[in-house]
């Protein structure tokens, strides 16, 4: 049998060392993927011991980028990104504009060109979509307010990065880089074919791929075939991906971002999810693994007033940054610690950018090793940022004035204007949420007329409530000042549409105490949390999995009775 098997050996090789430095890395309470990227460099050609086809690993990358945009395209929701617009994008642009000015200026000072710094820079702005995913779910946040805002903001940035990998090429020649430079004339033809290329490739997508591929998803679906499937929504992802680049001179990346957001159109798009996530995170890995072959350990050693820069832009830089701009966009300070902490990391799109730069010739393979080393370092410390948020608010607010402030920022929406009818002042709900459920109540009470004052975190929702001629008030209902700005004291009734249960237990408790007798309910999708609550006495409790159970027992039953 023969013994040349370099395929099976890289993946063998990579799966295997992947999963023991994974799984000691989630011991030590670090993201697995600090244990993939050191998998990666102890296969390397930086270090001692066996080295991993770099070639085939290049290729295995390749796939693996294709998916891991094709998870990013499946899970882009543009209502959830319109929700948050109004800080999501001024603050994801102005957030890459600083981060790149900072990187692209200290790589100036390193005698970089133009190109290089440009790159650099760009690549320390962006954070990885998958270390924010995991932190937040981690934290139990992911579909809180401070979540979709953070998660808005990463998506802004993923959609400026995809800009940036159709751009660069062609405007690699201008920079310094390998493509030849032909003068201003040929420079704009050349960037004016590549919009046009991907305009078409957009185009054709939106227009026809919205149309073909959920129609094909529901014939394969028709088959029964979970494997059929499967293989449907891979094939899918990577013959577009590889397609788009064949045909219409799109990166990998662009052309599966694009089936992913295509995918997401179709009914069966939360199973093509769950269906493609095993072999999409088998594949992410060997990104991640590849991705630690590149780099070069000695730039720790030989460069660490470089790394520590590197780390301190990431870290430091980019956190503050993004703090001040929630802040100035009267947001409160719980919500600017949150997305600074959220940001102070980068990854996956740091890395194409990085290969891409060192493939055009702007960024120098230095460059590479040091945004590797930022990486890992950026990753490594971001649960310890991530839990710091927390206390540093506390001491912050015991110890600045300033602080408390910033907390509670002097904000229009946050209380009810003068106008307000006396109707929405006594007797009325508070509605705690305005997402899906919330929104839902909301319709049910404005059919039957009764009034009803919504708490909401989401300041576009505010604002859109208060343009509808609804009565709202922006701010974090656990806050007690939110619940008296709402008028708590006089009214009937606190309906909590949030599942956030320890909110929900100090909204109740601030209720009670201005209301004695306010009637409440809640929320919330857990049984042991629904025990704990009534347990408390804290109302009326709606758990999502029996309200469900119910109403559908309540149809079957009827139906059933009208057959017989």
């Amino acid at each position: 049998m023969p013994h040349s098997l370099p395929l099976i050996t890289t993946l063998a090789t990579a799966f295997g060392l992947a999963l023991v430095l994974g799984v000691l890395a989630a011991r030590l309470k670090l993201p697995a993927l600090v244990g993939y990227l050191l998998a990666g460099i102890m296969l390397g050609p930086f270090t001692p011991g066996f080295v991993a086809d770099a070639q085939l690993g290049h290729e295995l990358a390749e796939i693996g980028v294709m998916l891991l945009m094709f998870g990013v395209g499946l899970h882009f929701s543009l209502d959830d990104l319109l929700a948050v617009r109004k800080i999501a994008l001024p603050g994801a642009i102005l957030q890459i504009a600083v981060a790149t000015a900072l990187g692209a200026g200290i790589a100036a000072a390193w005698d970089w060109s133009l190109g290089g710094a440009l790159v650099f820079g760009l690549a320390l702005s962006v954070a990885s979509t998958v270390v924010l995913l995991r932190t937040l779910e981690a934290h139990g946040i992911l579909d809180s307010m401070n979540g979709r805002i953070a998660v808005g903001w990463l998506v802004v940035e993923d959609l400026a990065m995809v800009l940036v990998l159709v751009l660069l090429p062609p405007l690699a020649g201008a920079l310094g880089g390998d493509a030849p430079d032909a003068g201003a004339g040929s420079l704009w033809g050349t960037l004016a074919l590549t919009l046009l290329k991907v305009s078409a490739f957009i185009a054709l997508m939106l227009v026809g791929g919205r149309r073909v591929l959920p129609k094909l998803l529901w014939l394969v679906a028709g088959t029964g075939s979970r494997e059929l499937f499967t293989l449907c929504v891979v094939a899918a992802a990577v013959s577009i991906a590889y397609g788009a680049a064949e045909l219409f001179g799109v990166s990998f990346a662009l052309g599966a971002f694009f089936a992913g957001m295509v995918l997401r159109e179709s009914e069966f798009s939360h199973r093509a999810a769950e269906e493609s996530l095993p072999l999409r995170e088998a594949f992410a890995v060997l990104f991640f693994v590849s991705v630690g072959m590149l780099f070069d350990p000695r730039v720790l050693v030989e460069q660490p007033l470089q790394v520590l820069a590197v780390v301190g832009i990431i870290v430091v830089g980019k956190s503050i940054a993004a703090a001040a701009l929630v802040l100035l966009l009267r947001y409160p300070l719980n919500t600017a610690l949150i997305v600074s902490a959220s940001l102070a990391q980068i990854g996956e799109f740091s890395f194409i950018l990085a290969g891409l730069g060192v493939s055009l010739g702007l960024l120098p393979v230095e460059g590479q090793s040091l945004i590797l080393a930022g990486a890992l370092i950026s990753i490594a410390l971001n649960p310890v940022v991530f839990k710091a948020a927390e206390p540093l608010q506390a001491w912050l607010g015991s110890h600045s004035k300033l602080a408390r402030q910033l907390e509670h920022p002097a904000d229009p929406l946050a209380e009810l204007p003068m106008s307000t009818h006396e109707r929405y002042l006594s007797g009325q709900v508070v509605l705690v949420g305005y997402g899906r459920v919330g929104r839902r109540i909301a319709q049910a009470l404005a059919e039957r007329d009764i009034p009803y004052v919504v708490a909401e975190r989401n300041r576009e929702l505010v604002e859109r409530l208060r343009a509808d001629g609804g009565a709202a008030v922006s701010g974090d209902a656990a806050d007690p000042a939110v619940l008296i700005q709402a008028h708590i004291a006089r009214a009937s009734m606190l309906v909590v549409a949030i599942p956030d249960t320890l909110d929900a237990r100090q909204m109740i408790a601030t209720a009670r105490t201005l209301n004695p007798t306010i009637e409440t309910v809640l929320r919330t999708h857990n049984e042991e949390e629904a025990e704990l609550l009534e347990r408390e006495a804290a109302g009326k409790v709606f758990l999502g999995e029996n309200e469900l159970a119910n109403g559908m027992t309540r149809h079957v039953l009827e139906r059933y009775g009208k057959a017989r």
